[in-house]
């Protein structure tokens, strides 16, 4: 089980509100969200307690995946209060995503 939140489009809104979250648009076929996953698994460790980490299923939401013009998957998306900061697109390094985090959270 992921340590990631699952966010559907009753709970986005809400989720991405205040502070920190790094949202990932993927689906259960896709190879590259496959890869991403234990990355973003570790991250929802490292950040417990400062930034929320969450998934969105691109599949079961393809509303979500429609209001931020998501259209290659993974995507990943830093939020700070429910604003986009940084998007990445593809298989990124955890580094990368831990450094656009920690600048959300500054």
């Amino acid at each position: 089980m992921s340590a990631a939140i699952a966010l559907t489009e009753a709970t986005f809104k809400e989720a991405v509100a205040q502070g920190a979250t790094l949202v990932d648009f993927w689906a259960e076929w896709c190879g590259p969200c496959r890869m991403v996953a234990p990355v973003l698994d570790d991250l929802a460790k490292d950040y417990a307690g400062k930034a929320s980490i969450a998934k969105v299923n691109v599949d079961q939401e393809p509303g979500l995946a429609e209001q931020f013009g998501v259209s290659s998957i993974p995507t990943l998306l830093v939020m700070k209060n429910g604003a986009e900061i940084k998007r990445f697109v593809g298989v990124t390094a955890k580094a990368e995503l831990a450094k656009a985090l920690d600048a959300a959270l500054g």
